[in-house]
């Protein structure tokens, strides 16, 4: 375990603590400072460039074929993303995790997906219910009007219940389930927006090349 996964386990431990939860319209939490600052700094500098969109939106899948993602392969390719799987892996983070927002981690995978969204994205409303036992939606760009492309939160029904706020360093956190709608309403971005998503899958998950440790279940 290097120093700088040790700094992110902390940092991310205490905004945990910190973070400000509501159940309205479902349980989430919005937290502060998630990471180091030289981490967000180190994340944003990844030499991936930004999918085109081709006119397609909706749901990410339709991109698959470039999505990036804190693989086994980039975690040999970059210290961050090594320092951030490390992390994320262990146990102190996803002990933390099922203690303070009620889910089971034993026995499923890390996920983390790098996503760099540009002008014409948007996602319909989703509940991420099904294979994934927690979603981080981490926040890091920090370009002129990001502070308004946060994450859009719907009611059970679909209907707009408000937006997460967008800021380098912030996350929205929630245990999926069959009402906890989010998603990407249509509006510019100007340059790219980029966040992390993070999420722990059961062993389920078809797509193994995404994991970060596809061979360790967290214990």
């Amino acid at each position: 375990m290097t120093e700088a996964a040790d700094n992110i386990i902390e940092c991310f431990s205490n905004s945990l603590d910190a973070g400000d939860r509501s159940d309205t319209p479902y349980t989430h939490w919005i937290l502060e400072g998630c990471f180091p600052a030289d981490t967000i700094d180190d994340i944003n500098a990844l030499p991936f460039p930004a999918p085109e969109l081709g006119g397609i939106s909706g749901k990410r899948e339709l991109h698959n074929a470039t999505r990036r993602y804190f693989d086994a392969e980039n975690r040999e390719k970059h210290d961050v993303v090594r320092a951030v799987s490390d992390a994320y892996q262990d146990k102190r983070v996803t002990n933390k995790i099922s203690e303070d927002c009620g889910t089971n981690l034993s026995g499923t995978y890390l996920r983390i997906e790098f996503a760099q969204d540009t002008d014409g994205f948007w996602l319909e409303p989703h509940t991420d219910l099904g294979v994934k036992l927690f979603t981080l939606l981490l926040y890091l760009s920090d370009e002129d009007g990001h502070t308004e492309l946060g994450t859009d939160i719907y009611d059970a029904d679909k209907n707009h219940a408000g937006r997460s706020p967008f800021t380098p360093n912030a996350a929205m956190v929630f245990v999926p389930s069959d009402i906890t709608y989010h998603g990407f309403e249509s509006r510019p971005i100007q340059g790219v927006r980029k966040s992390l998503i993070i999420n722990y899958v059961t062993d389920e998950w078809r797509a193994r090349e995404q994991l970060a440790f596809p061979e360790s279940p967290i214990s």
